[in-house]
């Protein structure tokens, strides 16, 4: 990855410091969002390294809400469709859906039962990797498919939260790191 993209990245994500609650540095992506190119930079960056990873998908798959961002542009820059993962009651067709654990809870993620075929391989991408229950899901259902989960990728990963236990075996890729 180049540093001038790794440079601008860090200082276009946006810290606001106790937000949702005290203690959280929250890690704003909004305004690289907003910064023109910039999203195609990242695309074209996610795709050198599903190359240099030796990731070849069949399907991208994205969580709502941010997911939806990430994996189409990837999934149409690499000619292959997208898969998305909602809450329950978002979809309209038969689903398969997985319930996890949160720190303080639980949560509930659906996909359509015909999304994905036995053997297809995907790769799951979403905005930020903190504590893995999210993407662990999403690779519980591409499973259950019958998918091969070649990894999952992010735009940044919270350091010291200890995810990549909780989704591993799934490998992690992740452009930016910072501190949880």
């Amino acid at each position: 990855m180049t540093n001038a993209l790794l440079d601008e990245l860090r200082e276009t994500v946006r810290t606001i410091p106790n937000f949702p609650i005290e203690g959280i540095m929250f890690r704003d992506i909004t305004p690289v969002l907003s910064k023109p190119g910039l999203l195609e930079r990242i695309t074209d960056q996610f795709v050198r390294d599903l190359e240099m990873l030796g990731w070849v998908p069949d399907l991208i798959v994205g969580p709502e809400a941010r997911g939806f961002i990430f994996g189409p542009l990837l999934a149409a820059r690499l000619n292959i469709g997208f898969v998305p993962v909602r809450k329950p009651g978002k979809l309209p067709g038969e689903t398969r859906r997985v319930e996890y654990t949160l720190e303080y809870g639980s949560n509930v993620l659906e996909m359509h039962n015909d999304a994905i075929r036995g053997g297809q391989k995907v790769v799951i991408i979403d905005d930020l990797l903190a504590t893995g229950g999210t993407i662990a899901a999403c690779a519980e259902l591409c499973q259950s498919a019958g998918a091969d989960v070649l990894g999952a990728l992010f735009l940044i990963e919270l350091l010291g939260l200890d995810a990549r236990s909780t989704i591993a075996p799934v490998p992690a890729h992740a452009l930016l790191e910072f501190p949880a």
